[in-house]
């Protein structure tokens, strides 16, 4: 830290990147002093679960993002999130990863144009790049999660409704698509913020990646807001097909009580108030039997006819 503004000043042309990991406000001082940054924003820098946003301050610009990664190969769909702010002056970009993450994808994406637009674009470039893996993340997460949703499907829609395991992977689906949304659905209107400021990170150079960027992440909001819609129509209509399976039980089972319930109701008759018809010969239990027979058979053929059993 204390060889910063030595090197900058040895090197006019060069343009700084400084990581940190979870600094607190005394780590970040020395960094505000010698960048000369705003106090609300190094406090928004320290606080964790910021919204993602882009102000702008007296000499600098203020990012906050969130990098996402989705699993999908466990039993249960996961995520990481990794929040990011970013300080943008003139000649540097100083980064907070208030969580682990993988700052080497940074490095790698500013490495492919290291030569072309990074050599003339300066720390608009590193901007550019940073966003440009950001937003690839998010893009890359919600089709993770729309294509988990193929695997699931077929089973969701079976006859009599899904197993209670792919139910649940399908709320743990729409849990994530939830929390994912909070990290992406800003983004568009953030990347049209920065296009729209008059700002060295949005020079005329920068102005068609950035664009790029725009659709990205426009892109991915609206697969996330497809899958979205998705899961919820396959819960709902699980929760039909289940609720069709209980209502066609429930009518078999009143069928056949009402099956039962004839040849009980005609035995009490007369079993319990006057003697049937032949009542101590053997053809009246005969007839009594066969009476029982028809009635009940009759019922179940009607029912059956109704596709009610």
């Amino acid at each position: 830290m204390d060889r910063i503004g030595e090197l900058m000043h040895a090197h006019p042309d060069a343009v700084l990147w400084l990581d940190l990991l979870d600094p607190g406000l005394a780590d970040l001082a020395a960094v505000q002093q010698d960048f000369k940054l705003h106090p609300l924003a190094v406090e928004d820098a320290v606080e964790d679960h910021q919204r993602p946003k882009l102000d702008r301050y007296p000499g600098h610009l203020f990012l906050n993002v969130y990098a996402v990664k989705v699993r999908t190969d466990g039993p249960t769909p996961s995520i990481d999130k990794t929040e990011i702010s970013a300080f943008v002056t003139e000649r540097a970009l100083i980064t907070v990863h208030k969580s682990e993450g993988d700052p080497d994808l940074f490095r790698a994406r500013w490495d492919e144009d290291a030569d072309g637009l990074g050599a003339d674009s300066g720390v608009g470039f590193l901007v550019y790049g940073m966003l440009d893996v950001v937003v690839d993340g998010h893009l890359a997460a919600a089709r993770t999660l729309d294509e988990a949703m193929d695997k699931t499907e077929d089973e969701m829609l079976e006859e009599g409704g899904a197993p209670r395991g792919v139910r649940l992977y399908g709320f743990a689906i729409r849990r994530l698509l939830w929390n994912l949304r909070r990290a992406v659905a800003p983004m568009p209107d953030l990347i049209a913020d920065l296009q729209r400021m008059n700002h060295p990170v949005s020079d005329d150079a920068l102005a068609p990646y950035l664009r790029d960027v725009d659709d990205q992440a426009r892109r991915a909001a609206d697969v996330i807001e497809m899958a979205r819609e998705r899961i919820n129509e396959l819960l709902e209509a699980d929760l039909t097909e289940q609720s069709n399976d209980l209502n066609d039980i429930t009518r078999k089972l009143a069928a056949w009580a009402a099956v039962i319930a004839v040849p009980t109701a005609i035995t009490g008759f007369f079993g319990q108030n006057i003697p049937f018809p032949g009542y101590e010969k053997w053809g009246g239990f005969v007839g009594s039997t066969i009476l029982l027979i028809i009635t009940a058979g009759g019922l179940y053929v009607y029912l059956k006819s109704r596709k009610w059993l």
